[in-house]
C-alpha cells in the first residue's frame, strides 16, 4: 500500500465529494464512483441495460475518443496520490485513465467543467496503463492544490470506486479576522499527522465533521497492557491562539479513557510534513476525568499562546469520538 493512502480521501462522499457530470453513464451511474462501502458483487443481478455493476461503467465505444466525468472534492486540498479500483470490472474495465485538476472559487455550475475555455485544467497523472479487478494506485507528483477533477478513461468501460488522497488546504477567506474557528477540524486543513496506535478507529476520524455515527466512527486504541498511554498528534490548518476545546467519547460506553490532557507545540518547521514535531509542549488542558459517552466542554485553558500542533494524550488507552480546538488566527 503506497504512503499515500494513509492521508485523507478528499473526495469522500461524507465530507461533500460528488461526481457532478459524466459524458456516459450507460451502464452503471457516474455517483457510485465515490461511494463509501468497498465494492461489491451481486451474482445473477442484471437491470434493463445489462449486468449490475457497483461502480461508473460507460457503453462500449465505437468511435474516437474517449469518456470522462467531473468530480468535485469534497474538501479543497494538496493531492498526493489517487487510486482507481477495478474490482469486479474484468473484461469490461478501460485499458488506461488519465487525471487533470484545478482550482476553482465558488461553486460554477457543472457544465462550466466541460468547456475547456472556462476551467483551467492542470495535467497530474498522464495516460496509464490500468489493471482489471484491482486497486490500481498512483503517485501525484506535482501535488497540486485543487477542488475539482476531470477523471478520464481510455476508451471507456468501467471503475467501481476513485479514491483521492491528500492533504486538506485551510481558506483563509473563509474566516473573518478575529472570529473563532476549529482549526483542528478537518474541513478547515486539520491534519491527524501521528498516534500510538488506531487498532479499532483510525485517527483521522477525531476531526471529521459532525458528531460520530456510531463507535467505529471515532478513534479507538487497543487495550494496553503495559504501562504507559495512548496519544494523537494534530497539525492545526492554520497557527493560531486555542481558547476552549471539546473532547467528546460519543458511543464510547464501556471502553472510553478515564482521562485526557491536551498540549500544544509552536513549531517552525514545515507544518505541511512534519510528522511527529519534536519541541517544548505547553500545557493546554491539564489531565482531566472522562465520562464515557459524553460531550466534554471545556471553556477555560492554561496556555494562550500561538501553537502550530496539538496533542491529546489519553489514559491509559480507548475511545475518542471527536476532538474539537476552538481559537483565533494568530
Amino acid at each position: 500500500m503506497s504512503q499515500f493512502t494513509d492521508l485523507i480521501d478528499l473526495a469522500a462522499e461524507r465530507l461533500g465529494g460528488a461526481v457532478l457530470l459524466a459524458n456516459d453513464e450507460f451502464f452503471a451511474p457516474k455517483e457510485a464512483l465515490l461511494k463509501t462501502g468497498t465494492p461489491e458483487w451481486r451474482e445473477g443481478a442484471y437491470t434493463d441495460r445489462g449486468k449490475w455493476m457497483d461502480g461508473w461503467e460507460t457503453r462500449r465505444r465505437r468511435t474516437p475518443g474517449f469518456d470522462w466525468c467531473i468530480v468535485r472534492l469534497g474538501l479543497k486540498g494538496t493531492i498526493h496520490g489517487v487510486v482507481v479500483d477495478t474490482s469486479y470490472f474484468r473484461g469490461n474495465y478501460p485499458e488506461s485513465c488519465a487525471l487533470d485538476a484545478a482550482n476553482v472559487s465558488g461553486t460554477p455550475p457543472p457544465e462550466d467543467f466541460a468547456d475547456e475555455s472556462r476551467t483551467q485544467w492542470k495535467s497530474v497523472l498522464p495516460k496509464s496503463p490500468l489493471k482489471g479487478d484491482a486497486r490500481n494506485e498512483f503517485d501525484v507528483l506535482s501535488m497540486p492544490v485543487a477542488t475539482h477533477l476531470r477523471f478520464s478513461i481510455f476508451p471507456d468501460g468501467g471503475v467501481a470506486r476513485l479514491r483521492v488522497y491528500g492533504e486538506p488546504v485551510f481558506d483563509a477567506g473563509r474566516v473573518r479576522t478575529g472570529n473563532e474557528v476549529d482549526l483542528a477540524a478537518m474541513e478547515n486543513g486539520g491534519l491527524v499527522v501521528a498516534c500510538s496506535d488506531m487498532f479499532f478507529g483510525h485517527r483521522h476520524n477525531l476531526i471529521l465533521p459532525g458528531r460520530s455515527t456510531h463507535m467505529g466512527d471515532g478513534w479507538e486504541t487497543k487495550r494496553r497492557r503495559g504501562p504507559g498511554n495512548d496519544w494523537s498528534i494534530i497539525r492545526l490548518g492554520a497557527r493560531g491562539v486555542l481558547h476552549r476545546v471539546e473532547v467528546d467519547t460519543d458511543h464510547f460506553k464501556g471502553n472510553a479513557p478515564a482521562s485526557c490532557m491536551i498540549e500544544t507545540l509552536d513549531s517552525a518547521k514545515d507544518m505541511r510534513t512534519t510528522a511527529s514535531p519534536a519541541g517544548e509542549w505547553q500545557p493546554l488542558l491539564a489531565q482531566t476525568p472522562l465520562q464515557p459517552h459524553s460531550r466534554h466542554r471545556f471553556e477555560e485553558v492554561r496556555h494562550r499562546a500561538p501553537a502550530t500542533h496539538a496533542r491529546l494524550s489519553i489514559y491509559p488507552d480507548g475511545g475518542v469520538a471527536r476532538l474539537r480546538l476552538f481559537g483565533t488566527l494568530a
